[in-house]
């Protein structure tokens, strides 16, 4: 299981960086450094990694562990104290951009090209998602989190169905599924979140990464490319061929909804996060095991994108505050990420790692087979796009998922979409 995904909402207080210091953290005159970690169970593999640092080095770093709901505020108000940590985890893209145009974070193209082993240990389409304005300033330190088509296999036997490869394919088995009084597609549509992952897939097929690059780089005349049209007009069909049922707007992720709905068979599919593999193995262990499918996004025919670009997130980042006092030894302990120890604790704890090579470590993962199709669907991808409200900044990205939940509830048009999105 991989870190969960931080909403639009929770990244937005970044864009005001405080004036308060919390508690932990390094600064000025700290014999510890510091870094700052998201707390759930995968820490563990990142305090592996702190014990061999300190074993190996002179310095003495310390790990503190900050609750997740309150980890975005605590970070803001840390980055504008004495108080900051040395290094820190992060989601990349937006969650750090605002720190980035503050000159409070070590760009790290310099230490990467003085180490070529070390950057070339990185499936480059994840460490690419590092980058801000073409800067790298974040280092893989987490699984991968691709968003994958799941699929019950027990419904799709019933129905003497098969998985989609074409969206023409998508479409008839919308069809299949309603006539079998069987909602085609989960879809948790409470969280907006969800919803976006489904327009991602379908501008990129339409025009390939360079659309969303146009818009990310700051130009919202890009929301105008004939592909963000298309692709909202493909999502307005979906909705009123009943591809998402009648009640999705109610339906909730975080609490399990959308994914009850694939395991007890009143849905036939989910595109979701990686994650929701493992949400399966904790929630309806038989049917993850015995009946959970999973495949690509399809490819759109005449589409400019590579049917082989996946979207989501790529993975977490570790990143090191400019004027940390222990700069040097921040920049150490990030190649710490790559060594063979730390890979081996990231697949037993249930990890895909971002690392080239990885595959003969997977046959220890507790479900090698899902994570042998996630690494190499990750590992093969000539792009791959970081969710749309974790790339943009907050002030864009918050009301953006707004309009999105619109365009799904049907209060809006796909032109009326397309017009929304360039005036934000």
């Amino acid at each position: 299981m991989t870190t969960p995904r931080v909403s639009a909402a929770a990244v937005a207080a970044l864009a005001l960086l405080g004036t308060t210091a919390c508690g932990g953290g390094g600064g000025a005159g700290s014999d510890e450094m510091h870094v700052w970690m998201y707390q759930d169970t995968l820490v563990v593999v990142q305090e592996g990694a702190v014990e061999r640092f300190n074993a190996d080095s002179d310095a003495e770093a310390v790990i503190d562990e900050v609750p997740g709901d309150s980890y975005v505020e605590r970070l803001r108000t840390a980055m504008g104290s004495s108080k900051k940590p040395d290094v820190f985890f992060n989601w990349g893209g937006g969650s750090i951009e605002p720190y980035v145009e503050q000159g409070m974070l070590e760009p790290l193209d310099d230490m990467l090209a003085e180490n070529p082993e070390f950057a070339g240990s990185f499936i480059p389409s994840v460490l690419e998602s590092g980058k801000i304005d073409g800067v790298q300033y974040g280092i893989p330190l987490r699984g991968t989190q691709p968003v994958i088509l799941f699929y019950n296999e027990a419904v799709f036997e019933e129905a003497g169905a098969e998985p989609p490869e074409t969206w023409d394919d998508i479409l008839d088995l919308v069809d299949t599924f309603n006539e079998e009084g069987v909602t085609p597609f989960a879809l948790a549509g409470a969280d907006p979140w969800t919803e976006q992952m489904w327009l991602q897939y379908l501008v990129d097929r339409i025009g390939g990464p360079e659309v969303f690059e146009r818009i990310v780089g700051g130009d919202s005349e890009g929301w105008r490319d004939p592909a963000v049209l298309e692709a909202a007009e493909m999502v307005a069909e979906l909705v009123d061929r009943g591809a998402f049922g009648d009640a999705y707007a109610s339906v909730s992720y975080t609490e399990g909804g959308a994914s009850t709905l694939l395991s007890e068979g009143r849905a036939a599919m989910h595109l979701m996060g990686s994650w929701e593999y493992s949400t399966h193995l904790d929630q309806a262990e038989d049917f993850a095991k015995e009946d959970l499918g999973y495949t690509a996004f399809p490819p759109i025919d005449g589409g400019k994108g590579d049917p082989a670009n996946v979207v989501g997130n790529p993975t977490n980042f570790f990143s090191v505050t400019s004027d940390s006092p222990h700069l040097d030894s921040a920049l150490e302990f990030l190649t710490y990420t790559s060594q063979e120890e730390y890979v081996a604790d990231m697949v037993a704890n249930g990890e895909v790692p971002t690392t080239t090579g990885a595959e003969e470590l997977l046959a220890d993962s507790p479900s090698p087979d899902f994570a042998t199709f996630q690494y190499e669907m990750v590992r093969d991808a000539p792009h791959f796009q970081l969710s749309w409200d974790q790339a943009l900044p907050p002030d864009v990205a918050t009301p953006m998922v707004t309009e999105i939940e619109s365009l799904f509830n049907g209060q809006s048009t796909p032109e009326q979409f397309v017009d929304a999105l360039a005036a934000l």
